[in-house]
């Protein structure tokens, strides 16, 4: 690519930069002043990690882009560049002038082997919210556009680079395996996790040969819909180094009354409906291998007790915010929703 493409100026927002990271499929920029002097290199996982500080998108990418990238100036052989980034563990250089003005980007990525990280998708639940659409057919199959609601998932991890899934199935488990079987129809391999008591949003775990679990891997609720980027999101979880990842939403509450603050037993300020806002969990999370032992064997177990087990052990839990189209497809207005939505979004 030409590195002219990779520069985008430092006053421009950030909903702008992401388009364009969006555009080149790229997940690095060069931030510029306007006669091409460095400022600092922006990836997706700055934006977030700017988000997660209440850092509006309309915002310049300068407040959010890092300021001190790896650079090297034009004295540089190839030979030199590329040991250069493997002693930084880094995949791109910026090359700089005397002026300090951006004169090239160098890439040292290597073509990538297929990706051995699994993604579960639990889709076992009773989807007693969606009756009766779903007293003969598992909410996984229910249509949104012309295919399931659980090809449409597979199909983004697909895009993303994705291949080896695993289903943890319960309710009308053999209409999901007759519809999807081992997956080659869709170019993927599927491996079938049978719950034959209903094991929670993390029991289904214990079911996975820990043996062929070497990556960090997927879970994912199978009644959303999302368009997010899942590579970005895995490459957010390896730059922080947590055992988990967490996808969350911003979620407001408006209190739909006048609130009171009080001093000494004096009213001192009073606030009409404010709304509070909050980051709840999307359903979609990314663990390191070593948390299967904590899931215990064929027991009820869900995602947020394990979660709280792994902090109580004092492990690294990142948050990674989800910006992009996401739907929790768990009611009737909701499963209308996503077939309206659906032609915009994901066609």
């Amino acid at each position: 690519m030409d590195f002219k493409k990779l520069l985008i100026k430092n006053y421009i927002s950030i909903k702008e930069a992401m388009k364009t990271l969006d555009l080149l499929g790229s997940q690095f920029l060069v931030v510029v002043k306007d006669n091409n002097e460095l400022v600092g290199s922006l990836t997706d996982g700055d934006i977030r990690r700017g988000l997660l500080n209440n850092i509006s998108l309309d915002d310049r990418i300068d407040k959010v882009c890092n300021l001190n990238p790896i650079v090297l100036n034009n004295q540089f052989n190839s030979a030199e560049i590329k040991n250069k980034a493997k002693q930084k563990q880094v995949s791109q250089l910026i090359l700089i002038n005397s002026c300090n003005q951006v004169i090239g980007v160098e890439s040292t990525k290597t073509v990538k082997q297929k990706k051995k990280n699994a993604v579960v998708l639990m889709v076992g639940g009773l989807g007693t919210r969606l009756r009766p659409l779903t007293d003969k057919t598992p909410k996984p199959l229910l249509n949104v556009g012309d295919k399931p609601i659980l090809e449409i998932i597979i199909k983004k991890f697909v895009d993303s680079g994705f291949q080896k899934f695993y289903l943890s199935v319960n309710y009308k488990a053999e209409m999901i395996k007759n519809y999807f079987q081992d997956g080659s129809h869709l170019g993927v391999e599927i491996e079938y996790l049978e719950e034959k008591d209903r094991l929670g949003t993390a029991g289904a775990l214990s079911l996975l040969n820990s043996k062929n679990i070497v990556e960090p891997f997927f879970v994912m609720n199978g009644d959303l819909l999302t368009n997010i980027n899942f590579q970005k999101l895995l490459d957010f979880h390896l730059e922080q180094k947590s055992i988990a990842t967490v996808g969350v939403r911003e979620y407001d509450f408006q209190v739909p009354y006048g609130v009171l603050k009080t001093k000494n037993g004096f009213v001192s300020k009073i606030e009409e409906k404010p709304v509070h806002s909050f980051f709840v969990s999307s359903g979609i999370y990314l663990l390191e291998p070593e948390i299967l032992p904590l899931v215990p064997k064929d027991k009820f177990y869900d995602m947020p007790t394990l979660l709280t087990e792994l902090i109580n052990q004092s492990h690294r839990i990142s948050s990674f915010p989800i910006h992009e189209y996401w739907l929790d497809i768990g009611r009737i207005n909701e499963y209308h929703q996503a077939n309206a939505e659906y032609k915009d979004i994901f066609e």
